[in-house]
């Protein structure tokens, strides 16, 4: 059975069943557990001198072990990489989580901003509506490739061990690859590397938005605020989102009671947005879902006549 047709599968099991509570309220969720092996080497070693060469080791040990775990469960046969592919991938629970955002802004202010505080860590009591939707909008695009689009390609290069390795770089780089006092040192290697992993598929969700919008003429207009963001990546997808749905966003936020002066992304178009431009959101993560998976069907086509 090929990788293809495996993460085929995969993508449509996901999509069915996401994340049901029924099963993650008995066990522990992958991610979670390296979570919880990230934070233990946090605690033991994120102190002291040689914080940059620690963070380094880290980061070495969760490749190594991915890895070794991901050539260990390959063995188990093709239906485990693809409950375990399905797992990994984040499709229908990324839109269920901002499709409650929209939900939460229909009924109050203070629902949006509880139902957003559950997806972005920037400062949310005091959000405006508008606010709230941009915030839901930019993690949709950005978790659109972190989520989704980057777990795909990597499972498609590498298999299981390439899957495994990229979610446990991307889950340190979500714990530790801050630019703060305590993590500036110990997290660096972990948010480089998390920036490599993601830039062909940043980019591949970039042009995948691009070409289901019909916006190839504002190219240059895009390449400028993705260059322009914070992230090396994150901009890629959120740029093209802003144009597919005509929004402009970013700009200043606040985080840990601190306003930062960011760029705006798509700036000259509507920022006085709400619920509707979070529905429109969630179709495009659906439109762009449904071309990787017919990509990769044309994938799996391809490698049965040939």
């Amino acid at each position: 059975m090929s990788t293809a047709f495996v993460l085929m599968c995969a993508l449509c099991l996901d999509a069915a069943l996401g994340e049901p509570d029924w099963l993650w309220s008995r066990l522990r969720h992958p991610a979670v557990m390296i979570g919880n092996v990230i934070g233990w080497l946090d605690q033991r070693l994120n102190h002291g001198d040689q914080r940059r060469i620690k963070g380094g080791a880290v980061v070495l040990l969760l490749v190594l072990g991915a890895y070794l775990l991901g050539k260990g469960l390959a063995l188990f046969g093709p239906v485990a990489e693809i409950l375990i592919c399905a797992i990994l991938l984040a499709q229908k629970s990324l839109v269920e989580h901002v499709r409650a955002v929209g939900d939460g802004l229909r009924t109050s202010l203070d629902e949006g901003r509880a139902q957003v505080a559950m997806i972005v860590s920037r400062d949310t009591r005091d959000m405006t509506e508008a606010q709230i939707a941009r915030s839901a909008i930019e993690s949709a695009a950005e978790n659109l490739s972190d989520g989704v689009i980057a777990p795909a390609f990597w499972f498609l290069v590498a298999g299981l061990p390439g899957l495994l390795i990229y979610k446990a770089v991307n889950t340190a780089d979500s714990m530790i690859g801050y630019r703060t006092e305590k993590y500036r040192a110990f997290g660096w290697a972990a948010a480089r590397l998390d920036d490599v992993l993601n830039l062909i598929p940043a980019r591949l969700s970039f042009m995948m938005i691009v070409a289901l919008s019909s916006q190839w003429s504002r190219w240059s207009e895009m390449l400028q605020d993705a260059r322009r963001h914070i992230s090396p990546n994150a901009g890629w997808p959120e740029a093209a989102m802003a144009r597919a749905l005509n929004v402009a966003l970013a700009g200043p936020r606040s985080y840990d009671g601190k306003m930062r002066d960011l760029a705006w992304v798509n700036g000259d178009a509507p920022r006085e947005i709400g619920a509707a431009e979070v529905f429109r959101a969630c179709d495009m993560l659906w439109r762009v879902w449904g071309l990787a998976l017919g990509l990769v069907s044309v994938w799996v086509g391809l490698d049965f006549i040939f």
